[in-house]
């Protein structure tokens, strides 16, 4: 027999408790056993949900150990090195990491198993080329123009091009696994395998005698990068072929290039859009200064992983229903909403509250981002108010206009930051980071209202269908 929420708490709660709750209760059974596509979609946020909780709490905790075990200056040096990666790595891909849901959804959909068999193996051997060749430029730039680096970022920033195949191919793998809702082959390897090994291996290192510097950092990053990638590529790789039967592939490399790369600049603009603070801190600042400012960063990531969750579990059922009915495509989309603000909100309460002491845990001079956190958090509250809009216009083929949205805002903080940094320092970055992201969030709604005609703000319950522009 299986377990239902609202059955049982009629059977054990006063009657008038489980009336007022039977309506919240029911969405409950709906999401965890219901087996058509919302639900699919709403089990795969709440595995993403769950999955962002676990691995911010392992990264809050990994982060702190590896400030305490470096010092600021060599955290800062480190915290630049490998956010750089992260984001060079996930541009690697050129997009195919976010369209290959698109495409598998829509191969799947119309019994295309030739091109779906040859995006497949195309996509992974692509950006593992293409990514393998950054590397190496990558290289080459920093031998080229070592004399106008710092001197302590040249040899962390050569090792860090060593991760960038793997970093890549990491991504075009999650993608893979969101397009086929295996929402734990999706999320960790990147947001717990991965950090833990990073903790691990360090922590050796540590034991073994080695000086906890930058460079010894970058290095267990390396090891566990690798390690976490190849096991992922095998375990989806051996899922994706029991689904798949064999045949005959297709290989449209064109074709796939000319969808993926309006979404490369799309994901392009929002990395750079998510870190640009951190970078410019990194331009403008001393290392222990951009230890400070990604400390709070990721205090503040507690609430930015509701956002990140819920836009994991509804690309794929997006993709799914972009071109079927507008009324369910608006209707779930105004759902994803709620999905976003109310968590979002709660998580960040909660860490207005608990931020200082938890800041305090980095080392000594990490509490100054306290304040920093209330103007951040009351931002991406904010965005969280308009929902997943990009995953909505990039899976309903409006990933150009997506795209000239996030160039706008980029171009926005970039020049807010170049303004503000040099005059306020870390409350500069702050207060351009928050003007990006609400003008982020009104630009995106207003886009998905006027293409699609969804209104995607939570207190405004409106809808107007308009014709596609």
């Amino acid at each position: 027999m299986r377990f239902s929420a609202a059955m049982t708490a009629e059977k054990w709660l006063p009657g008038q408790i489980a009336a007022r709750l039977a309506p919240l209760l029911r969405r409950v059974d709906a999401v965890l056993f219901s087996t058509d596509e919302r639900g699919e979609a709403g089990r795969m946020s709440l595995v993403a949900f769950a999955v962002r909780i676990v691995s911010a709490a392992i990264a809050f905790v990994s982060q702190v150990l590896l400030a305490r075990w470096m010092g600021s200056f060599e955290y800062g040096i480190f915290v630049l090195v490998w956010v750089s990666m992260i984001i060079v790595g996930s541009l690697s891909c050129f997009g195919f990491h976010t369209s290959i849901i698109r495409f598998i959804s829509e191969y799947r959909e119309k019994g295309m198993l030739d091109d779906l068999r040859g995006v497949l193996v195309a996509s992974r051997l692509f950006v593992i080329i293409a990514s393998t060749v950054i590397a190496a430029l990558g290289m080459a730039g920093v031998w080229a123009f070592s004399g106008r680096i710092e001197s302590y970022y040249i040899v962390p920033f050569f090792l860090g091009m060593i991760c960038l195949p793997m970093l890549a191919l990491s991504d075009v793998l999650q993608g893979l696994a969101r397009a086929n809702s295996w929402a734990f082959a999706a999320l960790v390897p990147t947001y717990i395998t991965r950090p833990v090994l990073i903790l691990v291996c360090m922590a050796i290192a540590v034991a073994a005698g080695l000086a906890p510097t930058a460079e010894t950092a970058v290095l267990a990053s390396i090891i566990a990068t690798y390690v976490t990638t190849i096991i992922q590529l095998i375990s989806v790789t051996q899922r994706t072929d029991r689904r798949v039967p064999a045949g005959p592939r297709n290989i449209r490399l064109g074709y796939w290039l000319k969808i993926s790369l309006p979404i490369f600049l799309v994901e392009s603009f929002f990395f750079l859009l998510t870190n640009a603070d951190v970078l410019m801190v990194g331009f403008y600042m001393e290392p222990d200064k951009v230890a400070v400012y990604f400390a709070t960063v990721k205090t503040l990531a507690l609430v930015h992983f509701v956002y990140f969750a819920v836009k994991a579990g509804v690309a794929q059922r997006y993709a799914r229903i972009a071109h079927g009915e507008s009324e369910e495509l608006g209707g779930f989309a105004r759902e994803t909403v709620s999905w976003t603000f109310w968590p979002s909100l709660a998580m960040g309460v909660l860490v207005l509250l608990l931020g200082e002491p938890l800041l305090g845990m980095f080392g000594p001079g990490f509490a100054d981002g306290y304040p920093l956190l209330f103007l951040l958090v009351a931002a991406v509250v904010a965005r969280s108010a308009v929902g997943p809009c990009e995953s909505l216009l990039t899976m309903s083929g409006y990933q150009n206009v997506c795209a000239m949205v996030y160039a706008a805002t980029l171009a926005l903080n970039i020049g807010l930051n170049v303004l503000l940094i040099p005059t306020l320092g870390l409350w500069g970055a702050a207060i351009a980071t928050s003007a990006a992201m609400i003008f982020e969030a009104t630009a995106l709604s207003f886009t998905v209202w006027r293409k699609l005609g969804i209104v995607m703000v939570l207190f405004i319950p409106t809808k107007r269908t308009v014709e596609n522009a």
